[in-house]
């Protein structure tokens, strides 16, 4: 039998508006928050409105249960509520935690609770 204590990896999600914003910033952060710079994937030039992010669907395809997607803001990883529920559903589906920017969604915790972490 597996073992039930499963210690999952920080996947980094990071996008900027336009091709000329830097996302440094966004992947200093992200190192901040543990994340190893070659698990940051990135979407440059994508609004959030735009459902083809191709480094979102990496950063999610990259995700399996009991890791951890890493985001600094909400609105780095959604432009919208639908779209933010839809990517938690998914999320939390799949037995994935969402960290944004240091407060912690652990679908296996009560309620999904969140805790700063």
């Amino acid at each position: 039998m597996a073992n039930a204590t499963v210690t999952g990896v920080l996947i980094g999600y990071a996008r900027v508006f336009t091709d000329e914003q830097d996302l440094a910033a966004q992947r200093d952060a992200l190192t901040a928050m543990g994340v190893p710079d070659e698990r940051i994937y990135v979407d440059h030039g994508l609004t959030g409105s735009n459902r083809d992010r191709p480094g979102l669907r990496e950063a999610l395809a990259a995700c399996r249960d009991g890791d951890t997607l890493v985001v600094t803001k909400l609105d780095r990883l959604a432009r919208s509520l639908p779209d933010a529920r839809d990517i938690v559903a998914d999320l939390t589906n799949r037995g994935i935690k969402l960290n944004i920017g240091g407060s912690l969604h652990d679908p296996a915790a009560p309620i999904g609770s969140c805790s700063m972490s």
